[in-house]
């Protein structure tokens, strides 16, 4: 298993409307390690470390959920990994 790390950022409707609640259910249930938090600028940050098609899937999910809630995805890769225990919301 190659794990990777990415910063994620979501944009659009994605604060007030338990984007990050739904984003640390779906991680965890994904294998998915890191954090999310909202940003000053009313953007979502996804920190998440786990295999490449894990964090596909958690995209393709809140995209599903949040549909045109989303208006744009940038994925930032890291080098390195990160290593988290588990998945939590940051404030």
């Amino acid at each position: 298993m190659k794990y990777i790390t990415e910063v994620i950022y979501f944009s659009g409707r994605v604060q007030g409307v338990g984007f990050r609640a739904a984003t640390q259910r779906l991680a965890r249930g994904s294998g998915v390690c890191g954090y999310v938090q909202n940003l000053t600028d009313g953007r979502v940050e996804v920190f998440a470390t786990a295999e490449v098609a894990s964090i596909d899937r958690l995209i393709v999910r809140l995209k599903g959920l949040f549909g045109d809630g989303i208006s744009d995805v940038q994925r930032l890769p890291r080098i390195g990994v990160e290593e988290f225990s588990g998945f939590g919301i940051r404030r």
